[in-house]
């Protein structure tokens, strides 16, 4: 586990993964969408959808060797001033059992008050071929500065 202190902006993490048809299932139960694409897709293949490729994404980070152990909450997607403050782009689709490779990129690091600090982590997705499925800028964590277990 990194501490606040040893993390720094232009650090770079990375992991790997996929997304199941029952992981897909239970986010759309679960986040209660309700769109007639996954109603009419292949049983044995489906596009996910956009949010949940993010939550896997967040989970992903927060089980990254370097940062488990630490007290992280999701404090908002700020966007990229130099993006014109857009914050997320889908520009593949994803499909169940394809490979999701992450690339985690401290972005931003400050200190908010005595107990925590704040993280900018840009995420990056891409597929089994190398084609990029999904850039998210400026997703914010407050981090516990002085976190010991």
């Amino acid at each position: 586990m990194k501490t606040f202190a040893e993390i720094n902006v232009g650090d770079e993490f990375y992991s790997e993964c996929k997304i199941t048809i029952s992981e897909l299932d239970a986010y759309l139960k679960f986040s209660g969408i309700k769109n007639i694409i996954y109603d009419k897709q292949d049983k044995e293949k489906k596009m996910v959808s956009g949010r949940a490729i993010l939550s896997k994404m967040e989970g992903e980070f927060t089980r990254l060797e370097e940062m488990y152990g630490n007290v992280l909450i999701f404090y908002g997607i700020d966007g990229d001033p130099e993006w014109k403050n857009r914050q997320t782009r889908f520009l593949k689709p994803l499909h169940t059992d394809e490979n999701l490779k992450i690339k985690f990129k401290i972005s931003d690091k400050r200190e908010i008050n005595e107990e925590f600090g704040l993280i900018g982590v840009d995420f990056e997705g891409t597929n089994q071929e190398g084609k990029t499925v999904v850039v998210s800028k400026k997703n914010l964590y407050q981090m516990k500065l002085d976190f010991k277990q």
